[in-house]
C-alpha cells in the first residue's frame, strides 16, 4: 500500500530561508574547528569517485568539499533561496547540480546515485519520521552505494540550549536570528546505539559510527540488492 510523505515542516523551511546568509557563520566557532577539520578529510575521502546525492543541501557547504573528488554531486533542499547561494558559492572547477527537492521524496530527484551525504539533517527528523526517510533514500541509491552521515553533538555552550521536549522524546530548540526573529527548531541529539539501531533496521551494513567533541558521523553501505 502507497503510503504518503508526512507533511512537509514549513516552519523549518521558513526558519532555514531565513538564516540562509547567516548560516555558514556556524562553522567559524573557534571550538569546532580541529573537528572540522578531520570531517572535511573525512568526506571527501569517503566520498571520492562516487556519484552522490547531497539531501537537506543548504548552503552547499559540504557540497563544495564533495565536488573536490566526487564523479558527480547533485544537490536538494526545499529552499530557492539557500539553493541560489549554494549556485552562486560553489566553484565552477567543481560543479554541483542544485536542484529543488524534498528529502521524502526522493524519488522525483534526476540522476543516479552510489552515494549519499546526510548532513546535519538527521537531528531535524522527527523520531517517527526517521525510518521512512531512511527507507526513501536507501530506495533511491544504487546497491553497493555508501552513505555518509553527519550531525551535531550537544556540547553546552556551543549549541543553543534545548528547551523543550515533547511526548515522543523529540527534543527543541529556540533561535533567534539576526534579524530579532525568534524560531522554535526540532533538533534531536541521539546516541551512537540510537544511529546503529536505526541504520540496521533499514538494512545498513558495515556502520561505524565515530563521535567527535563536537560533531558524531556514521558511514555505512547498501546491499547489492537495496
Amino acid at each position: 500500500m502507497h503510503q504518503s510523505p508526512p507533511p512537509r515542516d514549513d516552519a523549518l523551511v521558513t526558519y532555514y530561508t531565513a538564516r540562509a546568509f547567516e548560516y555558514e557563520e556556524v562553522y567559524a566557532k573557534p571550538e569546532r574547528q580541529e573537528d572540522l577539520r578531520r570531517l572535511h578529510e573525512i568526506v571527501s575521502s569517503y566520498l571520492a569517485g562516487r556519484r552522490v546525492l547531497d539531501v537537506a543541501c543548504g548552503t552547499g557547504y559540504w557540497a563544495r568539499t564533495i565536488a573536490m573528488k566526487a564523479s558527480a554531486v547533485t544537490g536538494c533542499d526545499l529552499s530557492e533561496r539557500v539553493l541560489a547561494l549554494a549556485r552562486a558559492r560553489q566553484p565552477v572547477t567543481n560543479p554541483v547540480d542544485f536542484v529543488v527537492g524534498d528529502a521524502f521524496a526522493l524519488q522525483l530527484v534526476a540522476g543516479m546515485f552510489d552515494a549519499a551525504f546526510v548532513g546535519f539533517w538527521w537531528s531535524h527528523l522527527a523520531r517517527t519520521d526517521l525510518p521512512r526517510f531512511l527507507d526513501g533514500l536507501h530506495r533511491r541509491l544504487l546497491g553497493g552505494s555508501r552513505v555518509l552521515v553527519l550531525d551535531n553533538r550537544y556540547v553546552h555552550g556551543s549549541n543553543w540550549p534545548v528547551t523543550r521536549t515533547d511526548t515522543d522524546g523529540n527534543t527543541y530548540q529556540r533561535r533567534q536570528l539576526r534579524d530579532g526573529t525568534e524560531h522554535e527548531v526540532l533538533k534531536n541529539f541521539p546516541s551512537p546505539d540510537e544511529v546503529r539501531a536505526a541504520v540496521a533496521s533499514a538494512g545498513g551494513r558495515r556502520l561505524t559510527v565515530c563521535e567527535l567533541p563536537h560533531y558524531w558521523y556514521a558511514t555505512y553501505e547498501l546491499g547489492h540488492d537495496a
